[in-house]
């Protein structure tokens, strides 16, 4: 999107982020804390600050229990942590291949792939509060982790800014002994993906490979066509709707979740729409992908929005499910 900040800046280190927060004028006036800006859409200009992170820095340790505590600056892009740490032959975060983004934004919104959360690879997120100035750590535990939530999405948005996140991995891989980390292999196509390439004992740079491979045939590259990867989180329902609407339609998939609930497939509702491949001027539905709006050129913010409200309405209008977008809209 072709939109413009009245204010801009970017802070390479921890100590910028923490000296930017002395000039209260700046910080008075509405800010946004942007990472890679993969997982938004601005609709117009932002008449405030943006702060874009861009502090770089990754320190390790092993613990006493085997596992390794990787401590990332809030900076570094997404892919390249997962990338480090699997050339570390550190598993954990091997199925969150190639999303896009920063470390800083991964927490936010409690990105996922492949049946794995980043939640269950965080130790901690080392924050600082925007009014006070004040350093503060939350465990995982505290993080009120949800599907796509965080408390940073929440009671702490735009209140704080993330300095660093600290995973616990697996010391999994070695040229030793490889393949003897517990991989997560069952969701999606990856273990057909790894059977289709004659893989028996996968290691954990083969499913990043695979995961890698799986992603680029099903999503679009950002560099080529504008958006924002998936669009909408998959609704999650109870049993007795899951029930009832597998009664209405017998193809429908649902996937059980750890809350004893159900996830449907968000792609499914909206292609049962007919939405698949639909284009109005500029802005689009990918043809591969439903769950990705495209823009294929001049499309603006509000045109992207307007076609996310009409799908919602059609997917409410046919299954009673209200999707939420996944996108934050600025």
């Amino acid at each position: 999107m072709d939109v413009r900040a009245r204010y801009f800046i970017e802070p390479k280190s921890r100590s910028e982020i923490l000296t930017l927060l002395n000039y209260r004028s700046m910080i008075r006036m509405p800010f946004l804390v942007l990472g890679g800006g993969s997982n938004m859409l601005f609709t117009g200009n932002f008449e405030g600050l943006v702060i874009h992170i861009s502090s770089k820095g990754i320190q390790w340790k092993e613990d006493v229990d085997g596992t390794v505590l990787v401590t990332a600056e809030a900076g570094e892009l997404w892919d390249d942590l997962v990338g480090f740490c699997v050339g570390k032959g550190w598993a954990g975060l091997e199925n969150l291949s190639l999303i896009p983004g920063t470390v800083g934004a991964a927490p936010v919104q409690n990105i996922g792939a492949y049946g794995v959360e980043v939640k269950d690879c965080i130790e901690s997120v080392h924050y600082v509060m925007t009014d006070s100035g004040k350093e503060m750590h939350l465990k995982s535990g505290e993080c009120q982790f949800g599907y796509r939530d965080s408390i940073f999405r929440n009671s702490l948005k735009r209140r704080c800014i993330i300095l660093d996140v600290t995973f616990r991995l697996s010391a999994g891989d070695s040229e030793e002994k490889p393949g003897t980390a517990h991989l997560k292999l069952d969701y999606g196509t990856i273990r057909k993906e790894l059977e289709d390439q004659g893989i028996s004992s996968p290691t954990i740079a083969d499913v990043r490979n695979v995961v890698c491979a799986i992603r680029r045939r099903k999503l679009p590259d950002p560099a080529e066509i504008g958006n924002a990867g998936s669009f909408f989180r998959n609704p999650v329902v109870d049993e007795a709707t899951r029930d009832r609407l597998s009664s209405a339609f017998p193809t429908l998939p649902s996937f059980p979740d750890t809350t004893g609930k159900y996830k449907i497939p968000a792609a499914w509702l909206i292609q049962q729409c007919g939405w698949k491949g639909f284009r109005d001027g500029d802005a689009g539905v990918h043809a591969m992908q439903p769950l990705v709006l495209v823009n294929y050129g001049l499309a603006s913010g509000e045109q992207i929005t307007s076609l996310m409200q009409r799908i919602i309405e059609s997917v409410q209008n046919r299954f009673g499910i209200l999707l939420q977008s996944e996108v934050n809209i600025i």
